[in-house]
């Protein structure tokens, strides 16, 4: 179904393109801006609540992958040995001087592509929903229904 709404699709297009908010410096910005416009427009437009609840949903994942990406670099430089030491040594192999360095590397590497994947798909979504298209994100966790 191809949404005929020139409002509808503007608003859901900024949806999108506002998760880009964060590579200005925001805070948050990519949760943020889906949140806002999502949370002023939702009720005019159906396919803007539609866009918005998949713009923020996809955002909100992003935001806790990386998250999981930044516990991987913390545990690969091997801070968790001075809180808990026990654990440490039944986790993971810190004596071995070949694991640090990649665990390290593949939660960077995590991270970067990312932050590539969530500019290359914001900008995907914004090109469907300017054309009236329905977008659905990959990787993403529906929590907003």
């Amino acid at each position: 179904m191809i949404e005929e709404n020139r409002d509808a699709r503007t608003w859901a297009t900024l949806c999108h393109l506002s998760a880009l908010l964060m590579l200005l410096g925001v805070p948050l910005g990519n949760v943020l801006g889906p949140l806002v416009v999502w949370l002023v427009k939702r009720n005019e437009h159906p396919f803007v609540d539609d866009q918005g609840k998949e713009a923020l949903n996809f955002q909100l994942s992003i935001t806790l992958y990386w998250v999981i990406a930044g516990i991987l670099i913390f545990f690969s430089v091997g801070s968790i040995a001075f809180f808990w030491p026990a654990v440490h040594h039944r986790m993971f192999d810190f004596g071995n001087p070949m694991t640090m360095p990649f665990v390290m590397l593949f939660g960077l590497l995590l991270i970067f592509g990312l932050l590539i994947l969530e500019v290359i798909l914001s900008i995907v979504a914004a090109v469907k929903t300017s054309n009236g298209e329905a977008y659905r994100y990959p990787l993403t966790l529906r929590a907003i229904k």
